[in-house]
Parts: C-alpha cells; structure tokens; sequence
C-alpha cells in the first residue's frame, strides 16, 4: 500500500527509505492512530520526516497524493508575463538611431549639463535631444533614451539612467505577517546562543523540588526566562527595485523578529548613507544617524543586510550619487564602517545568484561584504547563519 505515496515523497527529495515504509504499515497494522485522515498525517509525517526544513515539502506532496492538488515541485509550464507582450507593440529606436546618440561621458559633466538645462529651460518639452522632457533622446527626462542619463520622475523603461529623481513613498514592512513557509525560522535557528538573563519571572521546577525536599515545605524558586542571546542588528532595503520583494523580505522580517529577542532594524534605499530610519512615513523627518549606530552597539552585534544591491554604481562610490539626496560620503564608505565595526555581516540578496554577474552594483557591494553575499533562499540563508556564528 502506498507506494505511490513513497515514490512522491523521493521525487521531493524527502530521504524516505523502504523501512520507515514498512513500519507505517506495522503502525497502521497496529491501530496506534484513529481511521482519520488528520491522524494518518500526522502518523506519515513523524514517520518519513527527520528535518524541519521539509515539514512544508511534505505538506506539499501529501495535498497532491491525497487531496490531488497539485504542487509547485517538478515541472511547471512558464507564463509570458503580460508586460512582456505589450512591450512588443512599443515603438523602440533603430539600432542605427540607438547608435547616432552620444553619451555625455564623465558623472561630473552629466551633473553639470543638467544644472545648466534646469537654469535655461523655463517650460516644458517633449521630444527631442536636448531639454528636460518626456520621450526622444535627451539625457534627462523620463521615457526617452540615453545611454547615460538621468531620469526625473515617472518608471523607468530602459534602466539605462545613472541617478534617479523622484519623490518615493514607500509602507513599513509588516512583522506581525504569518509567514508563508516555516523554512525561514528553522534556518535562522543556526544563529542561537541560549542564556538566562533579566529578571526571575519563570518557575524553576527543578529548583523548587530540590528546594521543597531539602527544606520540607514548599520553597518555590524562579529564574530568568532562556531565551536567544545573539544580538542583531537588521538593515532592510525598502521601495523602487524592492518592491517585488516585499513578500519575501516581509516573511525574512517576521521571522527574525520571532526567533531574536535583542533585535534592532532600520530601513535604507539602494546604499547605507549617513542616515537610516525606523518608519517609512517619517523617513524624512525622524532619521537615525548612522553614525550614532555605530557608536550605540557593541561590536558584538551581529548585521544583515537585506537588498537586491541593484543601482547605479555612483551610488555607491560618489559623493552626490544618491538618488534621494545630496550624501556627503559615498555609500562604500559608510559600508567599509560597519564592516569594520563589526566582524560579523553579511548580505542577503533578493536576486536569484545567477543574476548576480551581470550587475556591477552587486559586484562592488559583494567586495564591500568581503564576499560575504547570499541569495535570500533557504540554503542562502542557512549559509550566512553559519558565516555569522563562526567564530573571529
């Protein structure tokens, strides 16, 4: 009896062997468990399952044996995402037109040129090689094409600018959000260091009975409540290329926030700058300095970096590069900082690790973490909880 259900679970990569088969049967033989569908899962999964990290895949491969749902495991048809066909209508440039355009060359001539259009131009234009518009090929606007530019407003189509002008309102992440998968708490598990610290608030059942028969009445102790002792600090990439990923990064948040009891997050955009924040909605009013990070907690702390690492490489090595404000440092400073400052950091990518070599963002950012960069996946993350547990 079901062996279909036995070759379903090798198919997941679920490690179930011939003899925890046969003593399914020998229990099911037995009538350990009531003639219910609930108990025989219950039944089949202490059986089959040795690590939390599969309970999710054995949920998946029970609904399809015996409920006939089917699962994302195997082969799935791709779907065209309907973007993609609309964008074959658009009208594009000529390779030749494409190749008529000239860039303007340096980031200090780009930045220059533009302060010159802004104090010349006194209305608006569409079309064109030259002013501040909507379409055509000038290097400044939104909707045209440039092979170096700088957009204002509006989305990007070519992804070809070099600084970004916009204003952005981005939500706070969600940290009371149920997590879609246990597999991201069990992999944050590797990063624990248990201890008894604060105030006496549980009951110590070993010491009161000890205490009880040693004095012979009840002589009831208490003591600190165990809990996570390793210390995180937690920097969250928000708004713009992350706005795909708020899902996930909602599940990462909510289950960092579960597992680490000393815990403390900020938000930034694209690169760490001299300020972060606690709150989208006052991100402009109520900023920490990073600085004051640095100087608050110890060198102990362990720190994620959560982000796609996808920008404009002036972002991170200019001074002026970022697409929110005028920083005074470049981003590749502050991160040289809190590298230096604490031993322990690492970088969870969004962007599937294949992606990874076609940006030169993520390639700067990578040798700024000291090559400490992992994909935001299961074995991503239980990578980096190994790299931050080791010992310095």
């Amino acid at each position: 009896m079901f062996l279909a259900f036995l070759d379903e679970l090798r198919a997941a990569g679920i490690p179930a062997s011939l003899k925890e088969h046969l003593l399914l049967l020998e229990a099911l033989d037995a009538q350990v468990i009531e003639p219910t569908p609930e108990a025989f899962y219950f039944l089949a999964r202490a059986t089959y399952v040795k690590d939390e990290g599969l309970l999710d895949r054995f949920d998946q491969v029970f609904a399809k044996v015996f409920r006939g749902i089917a699962t994302s495991y195997g082969v799935a048809p791709a779907e065209i995402p309907e973007e993609w066909l609309r964008a074959i209508a658009e009208k594009y440039l000529t390779e030749e037109e494409k190749a008529q355009i000239e860039a303007l060359g340096s980031w200090e001539k780009l930045m220059e040129t533009l302060q010159q259009r802004l104090a010349e131009q006194h209305e608006r234009h569409q079309g064109g090689s030259k002013w501040i518009g909507t379409g055509g090929t000038s290097p400044f606007g939104n909707g045209g094409y440039n092979p170096e530019g700088v957009r204002i407003g509006g989305e990007g189509r070519h992804q070809r600018a070099v600084k970004v002008w916009e204003a952005r309102d981005y939500r706070n992440l969600d940290s009371t959000r149920e997590l879609g998968t246990r597999n991201i708490k069990v992999a944050l598990r590797r990063l624990r260091r248990f201890a008894r610290e604060g105030a006496a608030e549980e009951l110590d059942i070993d010491g009161t009975i000890a205490g009880t028969a040693r004095q012979g009445w009840l002589d009831v102790k208490m003591r600190p409540e165990r809990h996570n002792a390793v210390k995180l600090l937690l920097f969250l990439d928000v708004g713009g290329s992350m706005d795909p990923f708020v899902k996930l990064c909602e599940e990462l948040f909510s289950a960092a926030t579960s597992e680490f009891k000393n815990l403390e997050f900020f938000y930034f955009h694209n690169c760490l700058y001299e300020g972060v924040w606690k709150d989208n909605r006052r991100r402009f009013t109520e900023r920490t300095r990073t600085a004051d990070i640095l100087h608050k907690y110890g060198h102990d702390y362990k720190v994620i970096f959560v982000g796609d690492a996808s920008m404009s490489p002036y972002e991170i090595s200019h001074v002026g590069g970022s697409v929110e404000h005028m920083n005074e440092e470049p981003g590749a400073t502050w991160l040289q900082r809190v590298t230096d400052t604490y031993p322990a950091t690492v970088w969870l990518n969004v962007l599937p690790e294949a992606q990874w070599a076609y940006s030169h963002s993520v390639t700067m950012i990578r040798e700024l973490m000291r090559d400490r960069m992992y994909p935001l996946t299961i074995a991503g993350i239980d990578a980096a909880m190994r790299e931050l547990s080791r010992k310095r």
